[in-house]
């Protein structure tokens, strides 16, 4: 029974993030990579924003009995969002860059651009 309630949380997942780009998208933003991982870390959409990289975090909240999506974004997990971010532009040329989150709470989506810097 685990696995089935696993599955359906990776399955919203997957479409909270689809939405997310697809939101991005229409906003004009380039989605380069998706669900970029390392040991520590993990980026669920990578985009261009012009010449700006953009590191986005989305969370999704159906109900909000522990605080929305929102507050779902620990210093902790902004952390490891930094050091995958880190990692990422390693052997990269240098350009700007940023950290948002979109943010759906039930129906609603919400994009915050610079939502937190690499040191908060």
């Amino acid at each position: 029974m685990r696995a089935k309630t696993n599955d359906t949380t990776t399955t919203r997942g997957r479409e909270a993030e689809e939405q997310a780009a697809q939101h991005l998208g229409s906003c004009g933003l380039r989605i380069v990579e998706r669900n970029f991982r390392i040991r520590g870390g993990e980026i669920d959409l990578i985009c261009r924003d012009g010449q700006t990289l953009v590191f986005v975090e989305v969370r999704q909240r159906s109900r909000s009995d522990f605080g929305g999506a929102g507050a779902s974004i620990t210093a902790g997990k902004r952390r490891r969002i930094v050091l995958a971010a880190q990692h990422y532009q390693l052997g990269k040329p240098d350009c700007d860059c940023r950290f948002d989150c979109v943010l759906i709470d039930g129906g609603q989506l919400a994009w915050l651009k610079n939502a937190f810097a690499a040191d908060d």
